[in-house]
């Protein structure tokens, strides 16, 4: 460890493309010294054309920013479900991984969820403040599967009291209140990188038929040994994004939702290259993962970091809460991720994630949970929590 000089994470902010309403000034204005992006107009499964990363990179440079960070190159569904395209798939994935190392990426952020990316019914749940904040309630998510979606059995994924308040939801809704809460759930959520109908989301689980926990996690487990050794050769870190939530959803298995889970996944694929994004949102959202602990225990494997905090109900509902509130106990994620930089002597990544619609950012249109001044508000909360526990331990 260097008292004068101790090493903090490197501060970086989600940028989705030229496209985003967030530019890359804004977020340089924020304090951010990198973004994490990706390449969001490449159809998944196909190879990201080397040119097209370094046009990306050298217009991020020429605003001042790094980009050593990506996030998402998104596994394709064919490689989930071990598919006739997988083969195809996986050498897409390894090229692709290729051209990022020779623009000089580090880390390389993936989700192995079927389907979905993160999933909430509330994109703008009013917080006390007037802010807006997502939201996760299981009533909401219930009422849409089993009235709207109409997912054969979906009943039987509920308890008895879900079920009969899930009913009474539903039938309370307008038809513009079901439309909402149906595009809410499925339909382009920022990071997805598919947008299903009901119908067509209905025919994509029914493609899931006999894929449990076992069978999706061997075909992980499949995938990284197919595209490890090509992320090692190429000094690239593979970084995993946990569930989220971190349950499952809709009958569809998940398979990184625990600190066990990482583990396992760990034990069987021990090359370097595999890593995890730890967020502390996802993983939070399950109230039996120690946070600050599987820091501790995981933190050779974490490459990068999403800092944000879930405040949890008693129905089993939980929404985005400010970045030092909620349930996460962040000083004490903050204290571990310092230590394990002074340990490792090096700098992690992290980003504030799915900040609030605040302030003049409630009258422009912004991505749910990623408009900026929530972020940056989170941002400079960080930043600040860092350097105070830096000066106590110096």
């Amino acid at each position: 460890m260097n008292d004068t000089h101790p090493v903090l994470m490197t501060q970086t902010m989600r940028w989705f493309g030229p496209t985003d309403p967030v530019s890359l000034r804004d977020i340089r204005q924020a304090g951010a010294s990198e973004v994490v992006t990706a390449l969001h107009e490449i159809p998944n499964g196909e190879v990201w054309p080397q040119e097209a990363i370094a046009a990306r990179r050298d217009e991020i440079m020429r605003a001042g920013l790094g980009w050593t960070v990506v996030e998402s190159l998104p596994v394709h569904e064919a490689i989930k479900l071990g598919t006739a395209d997988r083969d195809r798939c996986l050498d897409a994935y390894r090229q692709s991984l290729r051209h990022l190392a020779r623009a000089g990426i580090k880390v390389v952020t993936y989700n192995y969820m079927p389907l979905l990316d993160w999933t909430r019914t509330d994109l703008a749940y009013a917080m006390p403040d007037g802010a807006l904040a997502l939201r996760f309630e299981p009533v909401a998510l219930a009422a849409y599967d089993i009235h709207i979606l109409k997912r054969p059995n979906a009943a039987e994924s509920y308890d008895d009291a879900v079920r009969e308040r899930a009913d009474r939801r539903f039938h309370a809704m307008d038809d513009a209140a079901r439309r909402k809460l149906e595009r809410t759930i499925i339909a382009g959520l920022p990071g997805s990188e598919e947008s299903f109908t009901s119908a067509e989301f209905l025919r994509a689980i029914e493609g899931y038929e006999g894929i449990d926990e076992d069978r999706l996690r061997e075909h992980h487990i499949a995938f990284l040994e197919a595209v490890c050794p090509v992320a090692e050769e190429e000094g690239v870190q593979l970084v995993v994004h946990p569930d989220d939530p971190p349950f499952s959803i809709f009958g569809l298995p998940r398979v990184v939702s625990t600190e066990a889970d990482a583990t396992a996944l760990f034990a069987r694929v021990p090359s370097a290259s595999n890593g995890l994004c730890f967020c502390a949102g996802s993983f939070g959202s399950r109230k039996d993962n120690d946070l600050p602990g599987m820091v501790e225990r995981l933190g050779d494997r974490i490459g990068f970091v999403h800092l944000r905090s879930v405040q949890h109900k008693p129905d089993g509902s939980f929404h985005e809460a400010a970045h030092l509130e909620g349930h996460a106990r962040m000083p004490e994620i903050v204290a571990a991720l310092h230590r394990l930089q002074q340990r490792s002597g090096r700098s992690i990544p992290m980003r504030p994630d799915h900040g609030h619609q605040m302030m003049d950012d409630l009258r422009r249109v912004t991505n749910p949970g990623y408009s900026l001044l929530g972020r940056m508000r989170g941002l400079a909360e960080l930043r600040g929590l860092e350097r105070g526990i830096a000066h106590a331990a110096a």
